[in-house]
């Protein structure tokens, strides 16, 4: 069988400060080339490139990186402000109709950090500006300081849902995780079920009912170390089980 294709959405930058590229961290290509042993390819998160439907046949699956800027609240219903801090329509204009269609077709998807968000959002779901601002809310946001290493460290514990999809697949009802976000899911969308909840009961992993493929996403980064860490690995490993599953089944 040959190897899937996997999209990775890109995330608008500036280099040098003046010429605007289309990037995917390092992080995020070694882990769908080494993990899920796939084929990555970087997705410009601009809906201007092509049609949902095209975009969508171009790969096997899709992984909706994490990224500075955020959902705009236009999506859900709010008015912007201040605290909901940098936006990226473009990005947004792309991802969540791309989400919808994806899971529409049963085409696998995995979302981390900002496209955990964008998986709540593209299902009808809100969220909250700044979580730390929240009574009794840790502040999950990354360290300002310190090395890679140090900011990509774990930061808090997980729990999961018995029985559920994620316990299936790390093999546990706790895990630990790196912590490195702003906003989280306020309420979450009707198709969207949350079964990981940090320790200050903000929602971490999350699954789309009724989708016919890997349609899981996570909080937090398992890009990062994905090779070696135990909860990293066995999430890229099982996105790209499915992606054979369904390689197979057409």
């Amino acid at each position: 069988m040959r190897r899937p294709v996997v999209g990775i959405i890109g995330n608008f930058k500036l280099l040098d400060e003046d010429y605007p590229v289309q990037s995917a961290g390092t992080m995020n290509i070694d882990a769908v080339s080494q993990v899920t042993d796939a084929l990555p390819m970087i997705v410009p998160a601009m809906a201007s490139i092509g049609s949902v439907e095209e975009v969508a046949a171009t790969c096997d699956g899709f992984v909706f990186t994490g990224g500075r800027p955020n959902v705009h609240p236009c999506h859900y219903g709010e008015e912007a402000t201040e605290a909901h801090g940098a936006f990226d329509m473009d990005r947004d204009n792309l991802t969540l109709p791309l989400i919808r269609h994806c899971v529409e077709i049963g085409k696998p998807i995995l979302g981390i950090c900002r496209g955990f968000q964008e998986f709540n959002v593209a299902f009808g779901g809100t969220l909250h500006p700044e979580i730390r601002d929240l009574p009794g809310r840790m502040n999950h946001r990354m360290p300002p300081d310190g090395t890679i290493d140090e900011k990509f460290a774990h930061r808090h514990k997980v729990s999961l849902l018995y029985g559920g999809k994620f316990a299936e697949v790390f093999g546990a009802v706790e895990v630990v995780v790196n912590s490195l976000h702003g906003q989280g899911i306020c309420q979450p969308g009707p198709r969207v079920v949350v079964e990981g909840r940090a320790e200050d009961n903000t929602p971490e992993a999350i699954y789309i009912e009724g989708a016919k493929a890997f349609s899981l996403a996570v909080q937090w980064h398992p890009e990062y170390n994905a090779a070696h860490d135990e909860v990293s690995r066995p999430l890229f490993e099982a996105f790209g089980a499915d992606m054979r599953r369904v390689i197979a089944l057409s």
